[in-house]
């Protein structure tokens, strides 16, 4: 269908590449250690190729997916080259002990990201409410997902839905705040007796 650009190489990027490669869209991966994202690449298989860290991406749609502490430098030491595309925020800033968040209202990840990266890129946050196991059994769940920009939030939602994902819309980036707390909600959930193989969703009554 399309290229995905995916800056990291670690968990989260294997099963978001994975299943993207997977419903038929190519996949580049791009980190720091090329050996690494060589790797997950032969893993991955077919379909998904390693960039260069730093150049500019293939994909119109770029994927964060390396640690919070570290995303807003990534963007920021790829500057113009993200010029024009759409990045998606996966991060989760999470507590040590993961009972609450390190960032606050008007100050999510993603609003970071947004603040560093060129004025023509258009930041979403998306995928950071779903598991990376839950992700990777290809099942159909629900992606919630916020962005200021109308055409981003449409690429995006049209993205989740060739993953056999169902996209829901939380509005602009200003609630990207809540959905890092959602993935906080998540994990309290899924460790106090749900176990990790459950999902957030919104089911008509």
């Amino acid at each position: 269908m399309t290229t995905i650009s995916i800056i990291g190489a670690g968990n989260m990027a294997n099963a978001i590449g994975t299943r993207a490669v997977g419903h038929g869209h190519t996949v580049e991966l791009m980190s720091r250690d090329t050996a690494k994202a060589q790797a997950l690449a032969d893993q991955i298989g077919p379909g998904a190729t390693v960039g260069t860290f730093g150049a500019r991406p293939a994909g119109d749609i770029v994927i964060v997916a390396v640690l919070y502490a570290s995303a807003v430098d990534v963007v920021a030491h790829y500057g113009d080259a993200l010029a024009g595309k759409i990045l998606i925020d996966i991060t989760n800033p999470f507590t040590p002990d993961v009972s609450g968040l390190v960032t606050s209202p008007g100050n999510s990840v993603s609003e970071q990201i947004a603040a560093v990266a060129p004025e023509s890129a258009h930041v979403v946050k998306a995928f950071n409410s779903i598991l990376r196991g839950v992700l990777a059994e290809n099942k159909p769940v629900d992606a919630f997902f916020a962005g200021d920009s109308t055409e981003a939030r449409e690429r995006v939602a049209a993205f989740l839905t060739s993953l056999d994902m169902r996209p829901l819309d939380a509005g602009g980036l200003a609630m990207a705040h809540a959905l890092e707390w959602a993935g906080v909600l998540l994990v309290g959930v899924a460790s106090n007796g749900s176990g990790f193989d459950i999902a957030l969703g919104a089911n008509p009554l």
